[in-house]
């Protein structure tokens, strides 16, 4: 009797052993995860101050140069307008560095410009001071400097193209992806409390269109408004009404579209739904469907009711 309770006792003890030795592991796990998110958010901030710090360097810089500039004065009326366009340049830049002030790439294309200026107003200075003496000396002087103008200007052409070029390609970027779009015939019954889905176009009262928008953290946030366009086997428009109240734009183009919703996207991804009807009843045959959301066709698929 005194062995099996002896027994018993050491079983107990060793699962008691077993359950710390457990809970040590997993607070050691959860501990050390903790670590490592808290030195990722430590890293981003860093890297953030950083990138305001440059911004602050970049902005005073543009801020001088405007002075220096303002500071420029030549009765050569072609000249004084290169000056001047130099001028509004900078007041763009400023607002660029502004409107970016956290955007680590834009801030160093700005620094780079902000040099390109520094030099193209050190031209400036010898060719004003050229024009206060004319002799053949200075004339050439002049031409010579007027040809790296016209070099720094080349150069400043190129970074302004590439600039457009990263705006575009910003804009692309934001456009939203769409998946898991699922279309299908419903009918409703019970007061139209519930529905049964349906492959009959004699039976179908709505089509039923599902999606998913993915993550996308340079897409601007809040509330987006998805348009679900459909062109109905007879290649017209489904719509409910055909007024302005149901036409909407997408892809530089009008139509009219057959249901809506409208989704608080807060850059992670979220799923929506959408009942479609027309005006007129469902005809047999193939139906084309297209999602719309900020006037970019971002998903399709189709529907076939018998």
């Amino acid at each position: 009797m005194e062995e099996n309770t002896s027994n018993e006792n050491r079983k107990k003890s060793g699962l008691l052993w077993i359950l710390i030795a457990l809970l040590a592991i997993t607070n050691g796990i959860t501990f050390w995860m903790y670590t490592q998110e808290k030195n990722k958010a430590a890293n981003e901030i860093i890297v953030k101050e950083q990138v305001i710090v440059e911004r602050d360097n970049v902005t005073s810089e543009l801020l001088q140069l405007q002075k220096d500039y303002g500071n420029l004065q030549t009765t050569d009326k072609a000249l004084q307008a290169e000056i001047d366009a130099k001028k509004a340049e900078i007041a763009q830049l400023l607002e660029d560095a502004e409107k970016h002030k956290g955007d680590a790439y834009i801030i160093s294309k700005l620094k780079k410009e902000s040099e390109t200026l520094r030099q193209i107003m050190r031209g400036y200075v010898r060719t004003i001071d050229s024009l206060g003496t004319l002799n053949k000396t200075l004339i050439v002087e002049k031409d010579n400097v007027l040809k790296e103008l016209t070099n720094e200007k080349g150069k400043t052409t190129t970074l302004n193209k590439e600039k457009d070029d990263l705006k575009a390609t910003i804009q692309k970027g934001s456009i939203l992806s769409c998946f898991n779009i699922l279309a299908k015939g419903v009918k409703f019954k019970s007061g139209g409390k519930k529905e049964s889905e349906t492959s009959k176009a004699s039976r179908a009262e709505k089509i039923k269109v599902s999606f998913s928008l993915g993550e996308n953290k340079i897409a601007k946030a809040g509330e987006k408004t998805v348009f679900v366009r459909i062109v109905t086997p007879d290649g017209k428009e489904m719509a409910k009404n055909y007024d302005d109240n149901y036409r909407f734009t997408f892809d530089k183009s009008s139509g009219y579209y057959a249901g809506k919703q409208a989704l608080n996207y807060a850059n992670t991804e979220i799923s929506g739904v959408t009942y479609c009807e027309g005006k007129d009843a469902f005809v047999p045959g193939n139906y084309i469907i297209e999602v719309v959301c900020d006037g970019v066709i971002i998903g399709n698929t189709s529907l076939r009711l018998d």
